[in-house]
């Protein structure tokens, strides 16, 4: 909660228990009175089972290390952006959109599609890849580096081909 508005007992709020004036939290008084700053938007108890799974999900990152994790996601990417510059056309039919400096983006590319978008995205989907379609014709992609190979991006690249082969025309 940004501190311009922590303070700000007036504006709407999920006004959960957790976020009650301490010293009257469990007198269950009527009404609710939030504690001061941020601690005033707390709603409940954490979720335990999510924090399990939170819990073994950052001890999966801290084993393999971000910095071996930042170095496979740029290779994944450069070649996932090495494929599908191979299969643009020239531009012709799509081209990436995202910026080109791998400092400045993340593992995502947005292939924008001059025509037949859809058709190649649905395509791709019916074959298993999991990506995200966002209006006007953009595709975008994203290779995760903890558990996508090489392998799963040269297959994006062949799908993607059959994708052009099918629709690029129609």
């Amino acid at each position: 909660v940004h501190e311009r508005f922590a303070h700000d007992n007036d504006l709407p709020r999920f006004a959960g228990w957790w976020g009650h004036d301490e010293g009257e939290r469990f007198q269950m008084k009527k009404g609710f009175k939030p504690m001061p700053g941020a601690d005033g938007w707390q709603l409940s108890n954490v979720n335990v089972i999510g924090t399990a799974a939170h819990l073994a999900s950052l001890q999966i990152f801290e084993e393999v290390g971000m910095e071996v994790l930042r170095t496979k996601s740029l290779k994944l990417t450069g070649y996932l952006e090495f494929i599908i510059d191979e299969l643009s056309g020239g531009n012709q039919l799509f081209e990436i959109i995202t910026p080109r400096n791998p400092e400045e983006r993340g593992a995502q590319l947005c292939i924008f599609f001059h025509r037949n978008g859809k058709l190649m995205f649905d395509y791709l989907v019916e074959q298993g890849v999991i990506g995200d379609w966002r209006e006007p014709n953009v595709i975008r992609i994203a290779p995760a580096p903890l558990y996508n190979s090489f392998e799963d991006v040269y297959h994006f690249g062949r799908l993607l081909k059959e994708a052009i082969e099918k629709y690029s025309d129609a």
